[in-house]
């Protein structure tokens, strides 16, 4: 006897949940980049500067929703919604600081995921620290 493994939706795997994170996190980072290119204050950057970087930003996204996959059935998880557009002007500090806590995050994660989402996960940390240095940290 036992619980019937079919009465009930299976759960997300662990790759799945972690990938909804990574696609809430980056979302983030493209709704701040884009409230950079919006603010007209003299603390924010050049639109010049970081448009090249939400497009690296939006390439990234497409990609990481490219390689989600819920199986049919399965319970959805809930995913927390990425961050509104900041009140405050976004600096250039503002980014860097963003950029390398992306970066971090998803190095963190790399021993937890399948090969195929590592790799992905480190080229976009990769990209996230030239960033830093792009934007002159």
């Amino acid at each position: 006897a036992g619980p019937d493994p079919l009465s009930s939706r299976p759960p997300l795997s662990h790759d799945v949940v972690t990938l909804q994170a990574v696609i809430t996190a980056e979302e983030a980072l493209v709704s701040l980049y884009q409230a950079a290119i919006a603010g007209h204050s003299a603390a924010a950057p050049g639109s010049s500067m970081v448009q090249p970087l939400l497009t690296q930003h939006e390439q990234h996204l497409t990609r990481l929703r490219s390689m989600l996959v819920i199986p049919k059935g399965a319970s959805p998880s809930a995913s927390p919604s990425a961050s509104a557009t900041p009140a405050a002007p976004v600096t250039t500090a503002t980014l860097r600081a963003a950029e390398r806590a992306s970066a971090a995050s998803l190095v963190q994660r790399l021993a937890t995921v399948q090969p195929s989402l590592a790799q992905l996960f480190a080229s976009i940390a990769a990209s996230d620290a030239t960033h830093v240095a792009v934007l002159g940290g």
